[in-house]
């Protein structure tokens, strides 16, 4: 029996994947109740004996020093990411007194068309 569903919720994508050869680092953005944070996974590529490319999450000697780089990339990509997210909630408050100004515009101006249309028919 097929297990894949059309109403199975899609895999959570990385927001950022950094390679070096064989090596990759994936970024990942959770949400808490303190807000959003950055998450790193590392993993080597390789393919298997059917020709299927595959992830572990072991690294051999030769790895170490690339995969310290990688953690290097992550770590300032990862400040990069926080430094947006401020920005984002930054614009967002700022932008959030207006949207609520011009609702209440709005509110009241079709409240005082309903009032005049009632007086019009009145007459």
């Amino acid at each position: 029996m097929d297990q894949e569903r059309d109403d199975a919720p899609a895999t959570k994508q990385p927001v950022d994947v950094i390679r070096d050869s064989n090596l990759k680092a994936s970024i990942w953005r959770n949400e808490a109740d303190k807000g959003p944070f950055f998450a790193t996974t590392f993993a080597r590529t390789y393919k298997d004996e059917d020709g299927q490319y595959r992830d572990t999450h072991s690294f051999v000697g030769s790895d170490l020093l690339k995969l310290s780089e990688l953690a290097r990339a992550a770590y300032t990509r990862t400040n990069e990411l926080r430094r947006e997210e401020r920005q984002i909630r930054t614009d967002n408050a700022r932008d959030e007194p207006d949207t609520a100004r011009r609702a209440e515009f709005k509110q009241q101006r079709s409240a005082t068309a309903g009032r005049e249309k009632s007086r019009d028919q009145q007459r």
